[in-house]
């Protein structure tokens, strides 16, 4: 039942209009009156805020919340001034409602920089889920911030002052994973000079971030499915059981249902890690934070802060970014180390995010087909050079294409990743960042 107050400026009118509003399903509590007002109200604790019916002659409402009525009235416009106090008093409760749901979201993952609706999402979902125990994955391509959402778990829950310790899977050798994770005894294997402690147990009272987890082998995957279901391990070479006091939070951006049907995953494993699932879009999903997560990170680099033209914003805007938000901030710190801050015009971005590059390939995929492709010098040329040259050249294309993200360039030029860090080894290339 909706509250309201009554202020009945004809005092001999007041029990008529009780026994009215009793008959409307009202109950009627006397608050502390002055002169001739009588607040009708659920309790006694009337705070002015309530809808408020005002009953008399030539009467204004006193506050946004009230509706003035004329006294005597009949039943129907009785009724209609009461409908009206409810809907002010529904509208009140979805403002109240709406204000509440905005507030937990006040410095939820304030390193998660965007203003889409889709990252309101994601933040109500950090909200929802920090507070509580529960095994979240995080889902999303490669430079998404996928591990920011993690620190945002971790920052928003009771565990906060516990130790946030991320282990990107993808990076750790598969017969040294097992260690890094549950640690070992002292001679358990050679070179195991001492005890080492794993990362479960240096995350102990905090949050463990498995990032790409989708890599893990799988003889660990069911060494992990132990850890989620009895929360215990025992290390590498101990007979001692270990007590995991934990909260996990894992990441991927591959597609673990089809690595289930590949037979790469386990099933039962995804399960226990898929219960609170977060989602990240690509930036591509969300161009309107483009610019703002480009003046973001220009501001980070002090004297060699950057500005972009209009020009330059929109070129950044119509790029598809395949490497997301760390291509992005490579970028722009790029850009702020060869302009050594100032002004961004449309000629200081790469070829790839001005377009040139697609130009030029299909430049070259025209005069690919013309005998003038590649024409042997008269005096003859080192091949072995020649091709080292060119292999080096289309490396470079490909990272800078990707913004540096090795495995997606891997991709490109249809290799293995371990293949193309051999190559960049070989001839000596390093990423820009």
């Amino acid at each position: 039942m909706d509250w309201i107050s009554l202020d009945i400026r004809d005092g001999e009118k007041r029990l008529q209009a009780r026994c009215i509003l009793e008959l409307f399903g009202y109950r009627i509590t006397d608050a502390k009156n002055t002169a001739d007002v009588a607040f009708v109200v659920c309790d006694g604790s009337f705070d002015g805020q309530f809808p408020h019916l005002l009953l008399g002659d030539n009467l204004q409402p006193s506050n946004s919340y009230g509706v003035a009525l004329c006294w005597p009235t009949d039943y129907a416009g009785l009724s209609a001034a009461l409908a009206e106090l409810q809907a002010i008093s529904r509208r009140r409760k979805i403002a109240l409602t709406d204000e509440e749901s905005l507030r937990p979201l006040e410095g939820v993952a304030a390193d998660l920089v965007g203003a889409d609706a889709s990252i309101d999402v994601v933040r109500q979902r950090i909200a929802k889920v920090a507070s509580m125990p529960t095994t979240v994955l995080v889902t999303g391509e490669s430079g998404t911030g996928k591990e920011l959402v993690a620190r945002g778990i971790h920052a928003a829950s009771g565990r906060s002052m516990g130790p946030f310790v991320p282990v990107n899977c993808g990076a750790i050798p598969s017969e040294l994973l097992e260690s890094e994770l549950f640690g070992h005894e002292k001679g358990s294997f050679t070179g195991a000079v001492s005890r080492k402690l794993g990362r479960f147990e240096l995350a102990t009272g905090g949050t463990l971030f498995l990032d790409e987890v989708g890599e893990l082998p799988l003889p660990m995957q069911v060494k992990l499915l132990r850890v989620l279901q009895d929360r215990t391990f025992e290390r590498v070479g101990g007979t001692v059981t270990q007590h995991v006091d934990i909260r996990l939070v894992a990441a991927t951006h591959q597609s673990l249902e089809s690595k289930i049907q590949a037979g790469e995953f386990r099933e039962d494993l995804f399960y226990r890690l898929n219960v609170f699932p977060i989602a990240l879009p690509p930036l591509r999903d969300r161009a309107d934070d483009i610019g703002l997560l480009a003046t973001h990170f220009a501001s980070q680099h002090g004297d060699n802060s950057v500005q972009f033209t209009e020009q330059a914003m929109n070129c950044l805007a119509s790029y598809p970014w395949p490497g997301n938000v760390r291509e992005l901030a490579n970028l722009v710190e790029r850009v702020a180390v060869e302009t050594s801050g100032g002004w961004v015009d449309i000629d200081d971005l790469p070829r790839r995010i001005r377009g040139d590059l697609q130009l030029a390939g299909a430049t070259a995929a025209q005069s690919a087909d013309s005998e003038e492709a590649v024409r042997l010098p008269v005096n003859g040329l080192d091949l072995k050079d020649y091709l080292a040259s060119l292999e080096q050249s289309l490396i470079r294309q490909a990272l800078e294409d990707t913004g540096e993200v090795v495995a997606r360039a891997a991709d490109k030029l249809h290799i293995r990743r371990t293949t193309l860090v051999e190559k960049m080894r070989k001839y000596g290339m390093q990423r820009v960042s």
